[in-house]
């Protein structure tokens, strides 16, 4: 027996660690709740019982309504100090990227989209690539996808694309008619469902898939010009990997858990994963030369016009301690920008960039900043205070506690002087509510077909079928319609491969019959009740 036990199994040591309540209250007895005999009733002022059930009652926060099964992890970006072949300073003067090894702690969350947070990860969507930069100029927010271009241009419809993509609101299922019907009718999605529904839709893991901003940023130097900007994390060492529909069906069978552990195992072992950050750079206008608008999210920028330029290379090197903590509570928004990186006009960029941080003031507080995983590693002091769980007040040393505005002439804060030339660009013209002119909205798909390997192609063929089975005819002509325009093979191969299976073909939206609810019930085995 350890000499520090009783024979209870008690610590006998005060120095030992020992169980307290969240009042700091050594706990003797986490076993039993205080009763009136050994077999009740229970008396009210069982303290330690009430304060441990009320918190477990409470200690789930309300789940991302997109991007909620994450995995995380923390580490360091390392920057080159030139942007391809010249100083980045000739394109922004944001201080982390000048010096080369220069470094700033990250902390990133990788994610799938629309399912929801106990998920298999092996499902088809896209995934989430978020990371936090810690920087000397306060935080950075790189918010993207493992896809570089998205389904709509227009934020109006994202609320309707994701009710779409979520379980049917009396089934509470996921239906592939309810996500196609939603796509048929929105012709810019044809890119990004070409992707998804390829090997590229179903990723090996985190540490072996590409990153991207996905939107159009600025960068801005420091005489205030700027440059339009898309961002890239391209893995190193690991490489980029893929996995086919039925090979991802048989590792779900084993482990739906599999891309979390893996990312967390090769941290723990010290095979620490790696990408290279990349920008496209584009002067800032309209481009009249190009066939789509280079603000369009749903477009490549083609790399042999607008190539790849290293600045520097990110590495995770560990875990989280607390999952909760870290990955739960990190809180991400694409309007988190320093000096130095600016918006474009990019529409759904403008709309994600209320809405993400929105978000997390609901999900997790208004507070959120003040969280260690969200909170700038630099000095913060603001005029904003109160609200649920603030901890501290956010004053600079020699503030006057007495005030809390601005503009003041008694000791409150003051603004800071301008590291740069304000970059200030024209905007001129009418309110409208009009698309883009330049759509385009099949030309890069049907490139993105012709890319594809020929095993590519073949496994995008046959998930499309599979998915486009169980939608009603008027669906499937306008999704065949879609993919001939982009490719006259593609069209052709989808409505062959459709031809030859069984499809759903009523006209009216009723409940479908999927053969895993039959098949749950003619393979089982019946057994007497106990």
């Amino acid at each position: 027996m350890d000499k520090h036990s009783s024979p209870s199994g008690h610590s006998s040591d005060p120095s030992k660690e020992t169980l307290t309540d969240r009042q700091g209250h050594s706990i003797t007895d986490n076993q039993n709740v205080r009763t009136v005999g050994s077999r009740g009733p229970t008396t009210l002022e069982n303290y330690h019982f009430l304060e441990k059930i009320t918190h477990f009652d409470r200690e789930r926060i309300p789940e991302r309504v997109v991007h909620a099964r994450g995995a995380g992890a923390h580490g360091v970006f390392e920057a080159y100090g030139t942007a391809g072949n010249e100083p980045v300073s000739k394109y922004t003067r944001a201080r982390l990227f000048q010096e080369k090894g220069k470094q700033t702690p990250v902390f990133v969350r990788f994610s799938t989209v629309i399912h929801g947070g106990h998920s298999p990860e092996t499902l088809r969507d896209p995934r989430g690539f978020a990371v936090k930069f810690y920087t000397e100029d306060g935080n950075w927010d790189l918010v993207g996808n493992n896809l570089k271009i998205f389904f709509i241009r227009d934020p109006l419809k994202f609320p309707d694309m994701v009710h779409a993509f979520k379980p049917d609101p009396l089934t509470n299922a996921q239906d592939m008619e309810r996500f196609f019907d939603f796509v048929s009718l929105s012709p810019e999605a044809t890119h990004m469902v070409t992707f998804l529904f390829s090997p590229w839709g179903i990723p090996a893991n985190y540490r072996q898939m590409q990153g991207s901003g996905v939107n159009t940023y600025k960068w801005v130097n420091q005489d205030g010009k700027g440059v339009l900007i898309k961002y890239h994390w391209e893995p190193l060492k690991q490489g980029i990997r893929n996995l086919l529909q039925k090979d991802a069906s048989e590792i779900q069978g084993q482990n739906f858990n599999h891309a979390t552990l893996d990312l967390y195992h090769a941290i723990e072992q010290g095979d620490f994963p790696e990408w290279e950050l990349c920008v496209q750079v584009m002067e800032d206008g309209e481009h009249p030369e190009l066939d789509f608008d280079p603000l369009d999210p749903t477009k490549l920028w083609p790399q042999d016009q607008f190539p790849f330029l290293p600045v520097g290379k990110m590495t995770l090197n560990r875990n989280p301690e607390d999952y909760f903590n870290e990955v739960e509570q990190a809180a991400f928004g694409t309007g988190v920008l320093v000096d130095g990186l600016d918006f474009s006009d990019d529409k759904l960029l403008q709309g994600r960039t209320f809405s993400y941080s929105d978000t997390q003031r609901h999900r997790v507080g208004a507070n959120y900043l003040q969280l260690p995983v969200n909170a700038p590693k630099n000095r913060v002091a603001t005029n904003q205070s109160g609200g649920q769980m603030q901890y501290k007040v956010d004053r600079a040393p020699g503030q006057n506690p007495h005030v809390n505005y601005e503009p003041s002439s008694l000791g409150g804060l003051t603004e800071a002087q301008s590291r740069g030339k304000e970059h200030e660009p024209l905007v001129e013209g009418h309110l409208v509510r009009e698309k883009i002119e330049r759509t385009n909205d099949f030309g890069q798909a049907g490139d993105t077909y012709r890319a594809f390997e020929d095993w590519e192609r073949d496994e995008l063929i046959s998930n499309m079928v599979d998915a486009l089975a169980q939608c009603k005819p008027d669906i499937r002509e306008r999704m065949i319609s879609h993919f001939t325009q982009a490719d006259a093979d593609y069209g052709r191969r989808v409505a062959e491969g459709l031809a030859t299976v069984s499809t759903d073909d009523s006209t009216t939206v009723q409940p479908k019959h999927d053969p895993a609810v039959e098949q749950a019930e003619k393979r089982s085995r019946e057994t007497d009740g106990y």
